[in-house]
């Protein structure tokens, strides 16, 4: 085997921890080290804001972070936000208000947590949550709008948005929760790491990217060789080169384990 990959590029919520945990396991710590110590830029790519990710990089040896599905970059080397892109939330908000009653809605407030609208459940979001009216809520522009369907499973919100449009987002569904995240138009994981390795100096054909959800499918189909976790949907592993075994597995760990030994 010849090929090593330059760039990893890595989910955080089912591929390198459980979702919703920070804890990572000692052996995919030890498998993301050896990536670095071999030269490859390690990449975090999450749909959690830039507050959700501050008990992970200090675990791991993180070259970049693309937070809310490409929307922030971060680099932990400056500890500064490189990029940042928005929209505004209102719109979006009020569409999901009409076709999905009893749904709550949070904005990010960057580095700090969300505006929210309407009560989530403990441990949904990241940081400190202040709830707001909707007039608030849509009066400041956004990398990352949250929504969740409450009491209901992610079935039925799958079908319930199955026709949806959102101008002006790009939207994604959760599969092991009923909720859906929107971020600007025209920016996703795969968008972000295109124009990241390129600065990098870097080709998609030599990226390495491991993922579990929807959100993942741009990043998967990007990289040169894409790898869905064995619990991805099968619409997720459908795009990806191969699975890997599961999280509760180290499935992250056993695919690095095969290009940095």
């Amino acid at each position: 085997m010849n090929w090593r990959p330059r760039l990893v590029a890595l989910d955080i919520d089912g591929t390198l921890t459980a979702v919703g945990s920070n804890d990572i396991s000692p052996a995919v710590k030890a498998a993301v080290a050896r990536a670095r110590e071999h030269g490859a830029h390690v990449v975090l790519c999450t749909g959690r804001s830039l507050i959700g990710i501050r008990e992970i990089v200090p675990q791991l040896p993180v070259s970049f972070a693309v937070c809310s599905n490409g929307a922030v970059w971060w680099d932990p080397a400056v500890a500064e936000v490189t990029r940042r892109v928005t929209f505004d939330p209102g719109p979006t908000v009020r569409a999901l208000q009409a076709l999905l009653p009893e749904s709550v809605f949070a904005v990010e407030q960057l580095g700090v947590g969300n505006l929210s609208l309407g009560a989530f459940l403990p441990g949904d979001l990241w940081g400190v949550t202040t709830q707001v009216t909707f007039e608030e809520l849509a009066s400041v522009p956004t990398s990352r709008l949250v929504m969740r369907w409450l009491d209901r499973t992610p079935a039925e919100l799958s079908f319930a948005v199955r026709e949806l449009e959102l101008p002006g987002v790009e939207w994604s569904v959760d599969h092991t929760e009923a909720w859906l995240t929107a971020v600007p138009p025209n920016v996703s994981k795969g968008t972000a790491l295109d124009e990241l390795s390129a600065s990098l100096g870097i080709k998609a054909a030599d990226a390495l990217a491991i993922g579990d959800g929807s959100n993942d499918v741009e990043m998967l189909t990007w990289a040169g060789l894409g790898v869905a976790m064995g619990q991805a949907p099968a619409h997720v592993q459908a795009t990806a080169d191969e699975v890997a075994p599961t999280v509760l597995e180290d499935g992250a760990a056993q695919v690095l384990n095969r290009y940095f030994p």
